[in-house]
């Protein structure tokens, strides 16, 4: 597939970005978003990319997981989707990155979610363990980025989060990710349900409680994943970010310096590391 290069058209304009703001979202609900940060065009582009990447999955063995009933994450290579560099390189999401993170801050992941059609209620959940710099130094060092790719609805199994329980005592979770049915009624009280139109994004801390919930449409709602770290957070091990030599030379300096990959002459098939057991056995 053709990867779009520093496409200006594809942002509609450089949004005045607060650190102050942007900290305090993060570090309180555990949420930010941007409404418009791409054009619909480019949304369009790469929702038709991610289609035919999820059915080239969903044809080889470890191309899909499992998120639940007719759920399914795919982690893929960046050159594979048109607009990687436009993504990344977007004056809002290297804010965001550069004030949590710093300005050393690393990609480790990219992938895209599908909830489909029959998709049930996820349990509330984080996607990793809180670790030492959370639980003790009171430091988030991960961020998660999405992008819907569709016009979300209320049928069609929004994402749903529960603002500020990413500093939550885990210690009665299962495998430090699950909440205890007994804690459903904190997160239901506080849970917000997102509905992004295309061209939207936002970003997250995976430790903040979560869920996807039912999908009773009859459209499917995939939103791509780009994740990142601070320098030591290790949550690359679960992934494998890789790149061609000759795609590597096409990114700009300022995208390589923060491109925690591995460089190839020839792209390899991605075996899904990140799999998230409790989602994999089944429904809420």
């Amino acid at each position: 597939m053709t990867t779009l290069i520093a496409d200006p058209s594809a942002i509609p304009a450089s949004p005045d970005v607060e650190v102050a703001q942007i900290m305090s979202a993060i570090y309180g609900d555990g949420i930010l978003g941007l409404k418009g940060a791409f054009n619909r065009e480019w949304v369009r582009e790469l929702g038709e990319d991610l289609a035919v990447l999820y059915q080239a999955a969903l044809a080889r063995p470890g191309g899909a997981v499992g998120r639940g009933t007719n759920r399914h994450y795919v982690e893929i290579h960046p050159e594979d989707i048109r607009g990687f560099t436009v993504f990344v390189t977007h004056p809002w999401v290297r804010a965001v990155c550069g004030a949590v993170l710093g300005p050393q801050y690393q990609i480790v992941e990219i992938g895209f979610d599908v909830p489909n059609p029959g998709a049930k209620d996820q349990p509330w959940h984080r996607d990793f363990p809180a670790e030492h710099e959370t639980l003790i130094n009171r430091r988030l060092d991960s961020l998660a980025f999405n992008l819907t790719t569709v016009d979300v609805e209320a049928d069609m199994g929004p994402f749903e989060i529960a603002p500020g329980t990413q500093w939550d005592d885990p210690s009665s979770f299962d495998h430090g990710m699950f909440a205890p049915k007994a804690l459903y009624g904190r997160y239901e009280a506080r849970a917000q349900q997102k509905m992004p139109k295309m061209g939207d994004i936002s970003v997250r801390s995976a430790l903040t409680m979560h869920r996807g919930t039912a999908n009773t449409s009859s459209k499917a709602r995939p939103v791509l994943v780009l994740g990142v770290d601070a320098p030591g957070a290790g949550h690359h091990e679960k992934h494998d970010l890789q790149v061609t030599e000759t795609f590597y030379q096409t990114l700009p300096e300022d995208v390589r310096q923060h491109m925690l990959c591995r460089v190839l002459p020839q792209l390899e098939p991605i075996t899904q590391g990140h799999t998230i057991e409790g989602l994999m056995m089944g429904d809420a």
